[in-house]
């Protein structure tokens, strides 16, 4: 029971710190003091450390031998090979998914669809957020796009790099509202999806991401780091 105990504590922990790095709430190269973290989200030591050991693991937090853990830094290196990388994974999963996807996997997109079309994109009380539900809608919908592919490691590969691109993303929305329509992006690729259209489905997908990648290079939020004005007004919310 105590065991069972202990390790609801370090997934609490692991999901409460994982949410707050991939929104910016603790900033890229931010240092993390574990014993301000076990206060803050009331678990031991040990959790909070097992915690971020598997958040190491992923590539959102970074380990110094002798100086302790901090959240893995952004940069437009990084953005790039990462958009690079997501696009060849989630590209894969697309095909496989649109190879062999029945009827019920379609009806799971148009279904994600309908729901992120119908929840704002920026928080109500702050335009310069993301909007938490929509978020959340969001990662169901890339994930219901692929939910048909038959390559659980494939699978396994895309949500990873799919929450390290978030942490980008996050930054990003408040930068190029006028000039773009998500919307109509989200639509297109599920329609060239449902199609069985794979060519311009992967087209139109790796085209999505690097508009993100595009927008933040212009901007210069990853030549600036963390003490961009952008991740800073996340911090502040």
């Amino acid at each position: 029971m105590a065991g069972e105990t202990v390790e609801n504590l370090t997934v609490t922990a692991y999901r409460s710190l994982r949410a707050a790095i991939i929104s910016c709430r603790l900033r890229p190269g931010e240092k993390l003091v574990i014993s301000d973290l076990c206060k803050s989200l009331g678990v031991s030591l040990g959790a909070v450390r097992e915690a971020l050991s598997r958040l190491a693991s992923e590539g959102l937090v970074t380990a110094e031998p002798q100086k302790g853990f901090r959240v893995a830094p952004i940069s437009q290196e990084e953005l790039e090979d990462l958009t690079a990388t997501r696009g060849i994974i989630e590209g894969h999963c697309l095909e496989r998914a649109i190879a062999v996807g029945d009827l019920k996997w379609e009806t799971g997109i148009v279904s994600a669809l309908y729901e992120l079309s119908r929840i704002p994109l920026q928080d109500p009380d702050n335009p310069d957020r993301i909007n938490e539900p929509w978020a959340r809608a969001h990662a169901r919908y890339h994930a219901a796009l692929v939910a048909a592919c038959d390559s659980p490691w494939l699978l396994r590969l895309r949500e990873i790099l799919y929450a390290q691109s978030e942490r980008y993303r996050q930054v990003s929305v408040p930068l190029d509202r006028k000039n773009r329509d998500v919307a109509a992006e989200h639509k297109a690729i599920a329609d060239a999806v449902i199609a069985r259209d794979t060519v311009t489905a992967k087209r139109l997908l790796v085209e999505h991401m690097t508009t993100t990648t595009r927008i933040l290079i212009e901007a210069k939020v990853v030549d600036l780091g963390p003490r961009h004005p952008a991740i800073e007004r996340r911090k502040a919310s």
